[in-house]
């Protein structure tokens, strides 16, 4: 199972008072990043700017000047705050830069060229939007065209969320310390980080702390999934149950079916909504359509899937309702979760399953589940996913740029994997199938949904890989390359 660590401010604080020696982790931070900084630029003949600002985060920056200037590269400092007001132990990292020879520049000089920019004007501890001097430092950076190295998180990403406060810096590189921060891992965060790189500073956090969360990987996918012996039949496999499908969304249901039996499961069954429903689907025939009472009351399947292309009829309601009775594993997505959202009753019945339930939201459908607007879901997403979690007592998926895993007594998982070429139709369709075919097979509900969630994004990375998106990726396309993945990691 994954085991890299993630960690919210307030308990990398807690870690930094706990660890022996802390009084050195600002020399280590500067090391670390300085190291990794020559090996960006190779030639020591490189310029380098460095941005320092007026915390412990301009610490960092200090010391990483000094060790690029005692390696003689051309260093550049700026400095954006007051002597007077630095803590302590980045005053003597700023007195160790002077001790070297180097002096301190109000701005960033308009007429040098730069090879690489260091970014250490704020770091986890900011909480206020950058404006003034401080904005226009980090527009300056910007502008510079040239590769950006943060130190810790881009200053302006709020580490803990993710979020832009106000403007934030657009690096390449940025070197985070003792464990990774939920705001380098969803929402804008990827996106302002670029490559992120961790040093840990010779500690083992979780010796001195319980992670807060996880951060998946592809081991998951071994958890989710055992060799298959030579005798064997498709019963071993399990069998889902996929309904939705109403009339004008087939394509849903089928997208989810084709997702379910291709990443293994042993039997599929479409409960479709729609008034003329079709009597096979030619391109894969193994699909077997049933109606939804017909395939509820006889007990087909060993786990469910309500939602996709679902609609919010009668008919749609009163499948739900059958669905969430029934003494089996579930995955709600789409119209499921809107009609969950709009009644008191089907919700009711959803929180006393005895039953594991998974829930996989996009942020909109998490904004009805917990009767917010979008923006305030996506404000802190892993708030956002937990609340899901425990007020519905659900496993708990919120899908977007880094997707958020939660369980309902807090703990949760971000998935790194998956691109933009993702934002397409039935995506999540997909996602659904895949998870209950996992879960079909043998794999704990929250072991599915962890795998299927990476196994998704990771799917669509490898079409990515072979030159085949991110632009114009299809669900179908990422099914496919899901069951190669699928099948190597077996």
């Amino acid at each position: 199972m994954p085991s890299l660590p993630i960690y919210g401010t307030a308990a990398i604080r807690k870690i930094e008072s706990r660890a022996s020696g802390a009084s050195s982790l600002m020399e280590r931070a500067g090391e670390a990043a300085a190291e990794f900084a020559r090996s960006l630029c190779g030639d020591t003949a490189k310029a380098v700017l460095v941005v320092a600002g007026p915390g412990n985060n301009g610490g960092d920056a200090f010391e990483v000047a000094a060790h690029l200037k005692r390696w003689f590269f051309r260093v550049s400092l700026v400095f954006a705050g007051e002597r007077s007001k630095l803590p302590e132990e980045a005053a003597l990292a700023l007195a160790k830069w002077e001790g070297s020879g180097g002096t301190l520049l109000d701005a960033i000089p308009e007429r040098t060229r730069f090879d690489l920019a260091i970014d250490g004007l704020f770091g986890i501890g900011l909480k206020r939007a950058l404006e003034g001097r401080y904005g226009a430092i980090v527009d300056r950076l910007n502008a510079l065209g040239v590769p950006i190295l943060s130190l810790d998180v881009p200053s302006g990403i709020d580490a803990d969320t993710g979020a832009v406060m106000g403007r934030a810096v657009r690096a390449r590189h940025t070197i985070t310390f003792i464990a990774y921060k939920p705001g380098q891992l969803t929402l804008d965060g990827p996106d302002h980080c670029g490559g992120l790189k961790l040093d840990a500073l010779g500690l083992d956090p979780t010796a001195l702390l319980e992670p807060e969360g996880l951060l998946l990987d592809s081991e998951v996918l071994a958890a989710a999934i055992a060799p298959r012996p030579r005798n064997f039949h498709k019963g071993q496999a399990g069998s889902v149950g996929i309904l939705g499908g109403a009339a004008g969304m087939v394509g849903a249901a089928v997208i989810a079916g084709r997702a379910a039996l291709r990443c293994g499961a042993g039997r599929v069954y479409l409960g479709l909504l729609t008034p003329r429903p079709p009597y096979v689907d030619y391109a894969h025939p193994e699909l077997m359509l049933r109606r939804p009472g017909a395939l509820l009351e006889k007990g087909l399947a060993d786990v469910l899937v309500a939602g996709p292309g679902m609609g919010k009829s009668d008919s749609a309601r009163k499948a739900l309702r059958a669905t969430l009775a029934a003494a089996v594993p579930i995955v709600l997505d789409a119209d499921a979760l809107n009609l969950i959202a709009a009644s008191r009753a089907l919700a009711g019945a959803s929180g006393k399953r005895k039953q594991a339930t998974i829930m996989t939201p996009h942020p909109a459908e998490a904004a009805r589940l917990l009767g917010e607007k979008t923006s305030r879901v996506q404000a802190d997403r892993v708030a956002a996913a937990r609340a899901i979690a425990l007020r519905h007592k659900c496993l708990a998926v919120l899908k977007g740029n880094g997707s958020v895993i939660a369980e309902p007594g807090g703990k949760f998982w971000i998935n790194p994997s998956g691109n933009p070429g993702m934002a397409s139709a039935g995506m999540g369709d997909a996602l659904a199938g895949i998870v209950a075919a996992l879960c079909a097979q043998g794999a704990a509900p929250i072991t599915a949904l962890l795998a299927g969630t990476y196994l998704h994004g990771a799917a669509a990375d490898a079409l990515v890989s072979a030159g085949s998106g991110p632009v114009g990726i299809t669900a179908s396309e990422v099914i496919d390359s899901a069951r190669a993945l699928l099948n190597a990691a077996r």
